[in-house]
């Protein structure tokens, strides 16, 4: 992938453009930046943003952020990263400085009450999608291991309430025992 201005600002504009009118949070901005960098510009792979996306949640702060961090550096390295973080950052910072200046004005407001609750339903349906994509991309790996873990991670967050903190750092644990294991095999398969 040739980089030139024009691919920075291609870069900048996208992550900008989502980040402006995405509302709702990180998981709703995550298959926005799937559609557009994977299936658009076909800059990332779909299993690679699965794996990007699973980092940005796992990762401390917000999500929305924390996968344009992730895109931008995997584009572009650190410059494509800080580009990414800058584009992100400023919609929610100029809309919510407006906001704050007539804020009196919205707390009361009717219609604004009804369109927020709309919003809530849309982003509710955003979700959806994303966690229906995500589970489908974890179910084409055919990997038996993935798909146990995806429904022993449900089960124990939805069901038995287990904290997510230690969900993630048991997935953590685990993914890295397969991953040596799988190492070692193909190590000795050279062997």
């Amino acid at each position: 992938m040739k980089k030139n201005a024009r691919f920075y600002w291609k870069l900048f504009l996208s992550t900008f453009y989502i980040s402006a009118f995405t509302f709702g949070g990180g998981y709703v901005i995550i298959p926005l930046m799937r559609k557009k960098f994977v299936d658009e510009f076909h800059w990332i792979e779909e299993k690679e943003m699965l794996d990007l996306t699973a980092i940005a949640q796992s990762s401390p702060g917000a999500i929305a952020v924390n996968a344009s961090i992730l895109i931008g550096y995997r584009l572009s390295g650190i410059f494509g990263a800080f580009l990414t973080i800058l584009a992100t950052i400023l919609p929610p910072m100029v809309i919510l400085s407006v906001v704050s200046l007539f804020y009196t004005a919205f707390r009361d407001s009717a219609a604004v009450s009804a369109v927020m609750r709309g919003m809530q339903a849309g982003v509710a349906a955003v979700i959806a999608d994303v966690v229906i994509t995500m589970a489908a991309g974890v179910i084409k790996e055919r990997s038996w291991f993935s798909n146990l873990l995806m429904i022993a991670v449900f089960l124990a967050a939805f069901v038995f309430n287990v904290n997510i903190i230690i969900i993630i750092l048991t997935c953590g644990a685990l993914g890295a025992a397969v991953a040596w294991m799988n190492k070692r095999k193909a190590e000795e398969g050279r062997g």
